[in-house]
């Protein structure tokens, strides 16, 4: 393999790594970020709603551990690419902004409504409340696929 071919891959392999880097982070930070809030302070719900209290923050544990591994795995990356000088912080703020809202859509959708984990709130108007929760992940993952695709090679880092 020649230097010109080594260099295109290995653009590509970091360009990628630029997205899967924020991905994660953005997957670990939404997480916590609903774990935090809407699971410790609010107490609107817990991972696990359809057993007992216990239960629940046993699984709200596990939710935790999930976030943080996400959220180090991220970070982790995003060092490398720093050491490198191969981040590209509008790709890796576009893939932050895919995995929150990947992870959003899909915890409203598959989690709330297909598997019942659990519901945002119990309340009787709960659709207001998903409305809400979907298309803010919806906005994410437009957001975040506008910044990703229009990053070039040329904006990394120093």
């Amino acid at each position: 393999m020649n230097d010109q071919s080594r260099n295109i891959r290995g653009s590509s392999n970091f360009s990628a790594r630029n997205l899967w880097s924020g991905f994660l982070f953005g997957v670990g930070f939404v997480a916590f970020f609903d774990e935090a809030v809407f699971h410790q302070l609010l107490h609107w719900h817990h991972f696990y709603d359809q057993s007992t209290t216990s239960a629940g923050l046993v699984s709200d544990g596990f939710f935790h551990a999930f976030s943080w591994f996400a959220t180090v795995g991220g970070l982790f990356l995003f060092a490398d690419l720093r050491r490198r000088q191969e981040l590209v912080r509008k790709k890796w703020l576009g893939g932050i902004l895919l995995g929150a809202g990947v992870f959003q859509l899909y915890d409203g959708v598959i989690q709330h409504k297909v598997m019942r984990l659990h519901q945002i709130r119990y309340v009787e108007n709960v659709w207001l409340y998903d409305l809400v929760w979907n298309i803010s992940a919806v906005l994410m993952i437009i957001v975040g696929a506008v910044l990703a695709t229009r990053a070039k090679k040329g904006d990394r880092d120093a």
